[in-house]
Parts: C-alpha cells; sequence; structure tokens
C-alpha cells in the first residue's frame, strides 16, 4: 500500500501571519498554454478534445481548426484583457507558463515580465507528464527551463504539470536544482513541506476549484456573475478563517475562457472587492514561497515522502 497524507495540519493550523501582518494572500494564475496544446499543426499525433463546446472529436486525420482557433482567442485578445486588468489594479500574478507557448508569442512574455509577473514553468509542452517515460520527463523539464529562461530572461523557480504530476515528477525537479517549490498538489489551503529524496520540498497547492475552466465544463459556470460570485464566497470564508493563521486563496485563470467579454469583468470586479479588505495581499507564487520558507519551520512536513514508484 502507498503511504498518503490524509492528516495535513490537521486541526493544528500554522501560526502567525504574511509579510506585513497580512492575513489573506491571493494568488491569481494564468494559465498560459494557448500554442502548446496538442495539434496536428504542432506535428502531434492526435489533438485536444476540450473546447468551447465541451468535449468535441474531429474525425481521425482531420485537423480541428475551430479547437485551434479557440485556443488562440486566449494568445491573440484574452490575455491582453487580463494583462490590461492586472497593471490597472497593481497586481502581481504567476503566470504558469508552457515553454512553447512562450515561445509562439514573446510580446506576451516581454509584456508579462515587464509588469513583474512570475513565470512558474508549466511544462515544456502542455501534456501529460505522467504519459512520459523518466528520461524524457528529466529531458522536457530540462528544456522547458532553457526555454523560459531564454524566452523571460529569468529562470523559473516554481514548477506545475498538467492535470498531475507523475511519480517522478518531484524528485527530478530536486534532482534538477533550482526550484523553490511546485505546484502539484490540490490539498490544502496553505503550502506545507514534504521530504523529497532526503530533502525538505516545498508545496504551494493550486486550486480546481476557484478556476475558471468550469466555464469549459458541464454543468459549470454560465456567467461571469457566477464566477464573481464564487470568488467572493471564497474569498469570504477564506478571511475569516485568517483570523487564526495565514490563509491563502489561488485563482486559477485561462486566457480563452475568462479573456471573453462576457467573463472578463469578473476578474476586475472581484480584485476590486477584495481591495477593500484590510488584511489581503496579493502575491505571485515565488513571493508566498519565501514568504513561507522565511518563517523557518520545515517542520510543517507531513513526514509522508513524495510520491515514488
Amino acid at each position: 500500500m502507498v503511504q498518503r497524507d490524509l492528516i495535513g495540519y490537521g486541526e493544528q493550523l500554522p501560526e502567525g501571519s504574511w509579510p506585513n501582518g497580512a492575513r489573506l494572500a491571493i494568488n491569481i494564475v494564468i494559465n498560459y498554454e494557448e500554442g502548446s496544446e496538442r495539434s496536428f499543426a504542432m506535428g502531434d499525433a492526435d489533438q485536444e478534445t476540450m473546447t468551447e463546446w465541451g468535449s468535441y472529436v474531429t474525425p481521425p486525420g482531420i485537423r480541428n481548426l475551430a479547437m485551434e482557433s479557440m485556443y488562440e482567442y486566449g494568445s491573440r485578445v484574452g490575455i491582453w484583457r487580463i494583462l490590461d486588468i492586472l497593471r490597472d489594479a497593481d497586481v502581481p500574478a504567476t503566470f504558469f507558463a508552457c515553454a512553447i507557448a512562450l515561445e509562439q508569442n514573446p510580446q506576451v512574455a516581454k509584456r508579462a515580465a515587464a509588469d513583474g509577473h512570475e513565470f512558474c514553468s508549466h511544462g515544456y509542452r502542455w501534456e501529460e507528464v505522467f504519459r512520459l517515460s523518466e528520461d524524457q520527463e528529466r529531458e522536457h523539464i530540462r528544456l522547458a527551463i532553457e526555454s523560459i529562461t531564454r524566452t523571460t530572461g529569468k529562470r523559473p523557480v516554481g514548477w506545475y504539470c498538467r492535470y498531475g504530476p507523475s511519480v517522478h515528477t518531484r524528485r527530478l525537479l530536486v534532482e534538477e536544482g533550482g526550484f523553490l517549490y511546485d505546484a502539484d498538489a490540490y490539498n490544502d489551503d496553505v503550502p506545507y513541506f514534504t521530504e523529497v529524496s532526503g530533502k525538505s520540498h516545498l508545496v504551494v497547492p493550486y486550486t480546481t476549484d476557484l478556476n475558471d475552466f468550469r466555464f469549459w465544463l458541464s454543468p459549470g459556470l454560465t456567467s461571469g456573475h457566477e464566477f464573481l460570485d464564487y470568488l467572493k464566497e471564497g474569498f469570504d470564508v477564506l478571511l475569516e478563517e485568517a483570523e487564526r493563521g495565514p490563509r491563502m486563496m489561488s485563482i486559477g485563470l485561462h486566457p480563452r475562457m475568462i479573456g471573453r467579454p462576457g467573463k472578463i469583468r469578473s476578474l476586475k470586479d472581484f480584485i476590486a472587492y477584495a481591495q477593500t479588505h484590510e488584511g489581503v495581499w496579493f502575491a505571485t507564487r515565488e513571493e508566498i514561497a519565501r514568504a513561507w520558507v522565511a518563517r523557518g519551520d520545515t517542520s510543517s512536513a507531513c513526514g509522508v515522502p513524495a510520491l515514488e514508484e
């Protein structure tokens, strides 16, 4: 039986606060994947099936131009709406960025870097790494680091896989070195340490909950108002809980989804709502990770080694 940690912090929640006395850290994540999805245009053997129409599959061997154009909307239009809102609100975000996607739109990389956003590696391609061999995954980690560094001017210190990691991922990240954290978990509202190859490794969990990809799910969100209401509900609960100790809120965005005219205002209105409250810190994932490390308490590790074969 594989050992798992189903306890976490339990009733012993971390104490203290974030920098400057903040109680709730909010990290806005922009999943920048457009141009890195599976497609015949990229020479792949198959194509993405997730579209605005749900899971749609074209006949075998037929290029899905509709799917490709839906993803292109994110890089051509949606991302600029997001970046403008973040700039106007003076809010930093984290790009879960696929290396190939950034290579294909260096204007986005240049603007995001200039605005102070973080680039966390989302892989070399927008791919499920558990389908790769260990050697393939190791090579793709290396390629992603080199590509993102070359495109943005800064090496990524965070890592997040598509959907989930493989049983090798964390060990490979630790072996590669240079990573401050990974976000390949959905099991907590604050960071925690775990043991990897005898070393303490930081995990900054992500979420599929406060995430705009629910616009493309059925049943899911149907309007920007629904998303805004849901974000506010999550924010209110986490801020209240943060009276007892630091909490973290992750908001997942995709330019091809939230970047549509009927949805984008929900992001703008939520930021304005959150900024009216005290004790709120909009931060990149790197800033959150460094603040957690600065606490100097790696004993918050779950005590269960990272998943291995």
